[in-house]
């Protein structure tokens, strides 16, 4: 497989050629894929850390599987690319954080994919559940299952007009601003990179904040969507998790990475809507449990292991949390 050149970022849903992550695709048989990605050895986003860069941030790797159902629809079922996808659950574990390490040179990645299920209606396929094993070199640095379907886009519009509509939203949505956590709290260095409120912590040990969309963010928000895209409640959900770990005393540092996570989208997050980000009480051992919700609706739900970016003992893996979250 090459790493010469990026895909075309039309392929993956990219508007910023810098953030697309494959680089080549190849099918072997019906449902086996191999993907090729170069992971960049300092990213904007992901590799803001206040701790080590000594390894890579799980959720850049799971971003390149993230583009990956995109080429797999696209390339392979042939699915037109003005076609709308959402997101229904996300699962990844990492088996060996050693795996992750980064270098001198940009990583190159090899993702074999895996078409676990067919979602079909009465026109076809409409969805698929893929399963990735993303290796680096001759170890398995993530695993990953991502359960996502598509639709029209003149479907799309009557959905999220008719959703908003009994919401009592209007055309088009503005992001709700809001004070941001201190980006030393959650382990980054820039401000900008920060997507949750200040917390608060009950008696009982559940923590609390607000989701904040910056749709001028360039990564999160790479090209408009009129929701709060899933990798953004993904890492509103690390950032509460990392807090709640840090002051519970089950990490050091809230550099600590995400080293297991299980997601399951269950309705569009508006992001002109107050979105409530929770974690339940913190135990030794234990992965973390988060709820993302706004009035009147559970939006998303994960649990969340964390590992410290200097330790070998990983926590147990996340499986199970599906069901809207725009890809």
């Amino acid at each position: 497989m090459q790493f010469a050149r990026t895909l075309p970022k039309e392929l993956v849903h990219r508007a910023a050629v810098a953030e697309v992550f494959l680089t080549d695709a190849e099918r072997h048989g019906e449902d086996e894929m191999l993907l090729a990605a170069q992971l960049p050895r300092l990213h904007a986003f992901y590799d803001d850390t206040l701790g080590s860069r000594a390894h890579h941030d799980p959720l850049l790797l799971l971003e390149a599987c993230r583009q990956g159902i995109f080429v797999v629809a696209h390339r392979y079922l042939d699915v037109p690319l003005g076609h709308k996808f959402l997101l229904r659950t996300v699962e990844f574990e990492v088996p060996d954080l050693a795996a992750l390490a980064s270098g001198d040179t940009p990583t190159e990645t090899v993702i074999a994919a895996r078409v676990e299920h067919r979602i079909r209606n009465r026109s076809g396929v409409t969805g698929l559940r893929l399963r990735f094993t993303a290796s680096i070199g001759a170890h398995e640095a993530l695993l990953a299952r991502i359960d996502y379907s598509w639709m029209r886009p003149e479907h799309w519009a009557r959905l999220r007009a008719g959703q908003r509509a009994a919401l009592g939203l209007s055309q088009p949505p503005v992001a709700l601003p809001g004070p941001r956590i201190d980006p030393g709290l959650v382990g980054r260095r820039d401000p900008a990179n920060t997507v949750i409120s200040p917390p608060h912590t009950s008696g009982g040990g559940i923590c609390t904040a607000r989701l904040v969309a910056e749709t001028a963010h360039p990564i999160l928000y790479d090209h408009w969507v009129d929701h709060v895209p899933g990798m953004l409640e993904l890492e509103a959900f690390r950032q509460l998790a990392v807090t709640a770990a840090v002051a519970a005393g089950t990490v050091r540092s809230p550099t600590a990475l995400p080293v297991g996570l299980a997601a399951r989208f269950r309705c569009f997050a508006e992001m002109d809507l107050p979105l409530e980000c929770r974690t339940a009480p913190v135990l030794p051992g234990a992965d973390i449990e988060c709820t993302l919700t706004q009035p009147g609706a559970m939006v998303a739900e994960a649990r969340i292991s964390l590992a410290d970016r200097d330790t070998t003992d990983l926590t147990g893996v996340c499986t199970g949390p599906g069901t809207y979250a725009g890809a």
